[in-house]
């Protein structure tokens, strides 16, 4: 049985984030973290997606999937709340069949926010995986895996939402620049391709 994840990790208090400057935003490096990944990553998280708070795709139009608290405790306990890079795959459940296309069930890069989103005021935290590919339709109830990679920022308030907006778009492109490295090639990893785990 999975650990329970410590409730004031969860349930706050609050972190004071940073917040967002145009300093912070000029300075942002195109590439995060080493050559190659190392410790505490790579960092695997797997579960049922979850419904999130339906805000990714309304307000930000970056649809995010959301894993489930059982989830989270061994990445919670590991690092600081804030963005990540990786990758993810989604599954049908065991026995069910897939209303995706087969090319949705490949390992794709990700973007993952961990932490309670300031902006937004979240109560509790989150971790919410936006993965890089055009899914035929959604996948709630299916089984997500990801494999955690590296750290681009912390987490950061906003003025604006445009602000959050802007951010977001080059969180995506330091990601797939960092995951171009020789030393990210983690897509055959047995995490993703050893199915008899779901």
């Amino acid at each position: 049985m999975p650990a329970a994840t410590p409730k004031h990790l969860l349930n706050g208090p609050l972190r004071p984030a940073q917040i967002q400057t145009q300093s912070f935003r000029a300075n942002r490096p195109g590439i995060a973290g080493p050559d190659i990944p190392e410790p505490p990553y790579p960092i695997p998280l797997e579960g049922v997606v979850q419904h999130g708070f339906g805000r990714g795709s309304k307000d930000l139009g970056c649809p995010t999937a959301n894993l489930p608290d059982e989830s989270l405790p061994d990445m919670v306990a590991t690092v600081e709340p804030g963005v990540y890079y990786g990758y993810a795959q989604v599954l049908p459940p065991e026995g069910q069949q897939s209303r995706l296309r087969s090319e949705d069930h490949q390992v794709w890069p990700m973007v993952m926010s961990l932490g309670w989103n300031p902006f937004y005021k979240n109560e509790r935290m989150t971790a919410e995986i936006h993965i890089m590919h055009d899914f035929a339709d959604d996948f709630y109830g299916y089984n997500m895996r990801a494999l955690v990679l590296g750290y681009i920022r912390p987490e950061l308030d906003y003025t604006s939402r445009d602000a959050l907006i802007e951010d977001i778009e080059i969180d995506k492109k330091v990601a797939l620049a960092s995951l171009a490295r020789p030393g990210y090639k983690y897509t055959p990893d047995p995490f993703f391709t050893n199915r008899d785990k779901t």
